[in-house]
């Protein structure tokens, strides 16, 4: 039985996502959460709002608080002045978050590397433009 792209996308989605976990878990950052990962992987460069980051990891703005509160106790956000409105704050990247996204860019990296040693590097670079094309027909966030 063929299966959809859609499911095969999500398959090796899923397999770099838990490669990355466990790389974060095996260089001092066991506390975080695959939900807490994927949560502050939405953060901005520049800081994003609970509301934001709860519309684009398709969660409430409760769950996406709950999370923001476990990552602000794990030291990974901090909560600031939202310099466009004194009344809301914005979540960003603190130092400890910031390292554990480097660390997970080196796990990303290794599995990419995987991926174009088993494609070559004319199909791995196929994926990623057809990946960069139907990210441009699917992603609201661009």
């Amino acid at each position: 039985m063929e299966l959809p792209s859609a499911l095969l996308m999500f398959i090796s989605a899923r397999h770099a996502e838990e490669r990355i976990l466990a790389h974060l878990r095996a260089h001092g950052f066991a506390d975080l959460t695959l939900a807490q990962g994927r949560l502050a992987a939405r953060v901005a460069e520049g800081g994003s709002r609970v509301t934001e980051l709860a519309e684009a990891a398709q969660v409430t703005k409760q769950t996406a608080g709950f999370l923001v509160n476990q990552l602000e106790k794990g030291g990974y956000v901090e909560r600031v002045p939202d310099p466009s409105d004194a009344r809301a704050r914005l979540v960003r990247m603190a130092k400890r978050g910031r390292e554990a996204q480097a660390c997970a860019r080196e796990m990303e990296q290794i599995v990419e590397a995987e991926w174009e040693q088993r494609l070559g590097p004319r199909k791995m670079r196929a994926l990623r433009e057809s990946l960069e094309d139907l990210r441009n027909i699917t992603d609201p966030y661009l």
